[in-house]
């Protein structure tokens, strides 16, 4: 087995990958609560800089894609399929995002930053975290009951 496809250069490079998307939140101030609010809040005190985090992260996946296509077409070993699984716009994802949104509105976190915020100590990030497992449980019963 060669060290690119071994099990612990996978575990590695996605440590790698999270430890880098934690620090990237930690400096963007995404894990605070105040300042997503303040982007959030486009009719009062506006605070635009989270766009430029979000463009951002778009160059680079789109770069990131580009490359990986790129890799992907030299080496016929290597299967790629970088298209949405589900391109479909349904109910069931129009209520889950404006869950999410009305979800994040509230509190000011998402998953990602949430996660990462649980090293302030902070007790919200710890409710916010908690209640999250807790729908992502409930969710599992839910859907394995139908």
């Amino acid at each position: 087995m060669s060290f690119k496809k071994s099990s612990a250069f996978l575990i590695f490079t996605a440590f790698l990958s999270g430890l880098l998307f934690g620090l990237g939140l930690i400096v963007a101030q995404m894990t605070n609560p105040a300042k997503v609010l303040g982007f959030l809040d486009v009719l009062g005190d506006w605070d635009p800089s989270l766009a430029f985090v979000m463009a951002g992260a778009l160059v680079t996946l789109s770069m990131t894609q580009f490359f990986i296509k790129r890799i992907a077409e030299n080496n016929v070993e290597t299967v790629v399929n970088l298209s949405p699984v589900k391109a479909k716009i349904d109910a069931k994802l129009i209520i889950g995002s404006a869950v999410f949104g009305i979800g994040w509105g509230l509190s000011g976190l998402c998953p990602g930053p949430a996660l990462v915020s649980l090293t302030s100590g902070l007790m919200g990030s710890f409710i916010f975290v908690s209640s999250m497992l807790l729908g992502f449980i409930a969710f599992k019963f839910i859907h394995h009951s139908k």
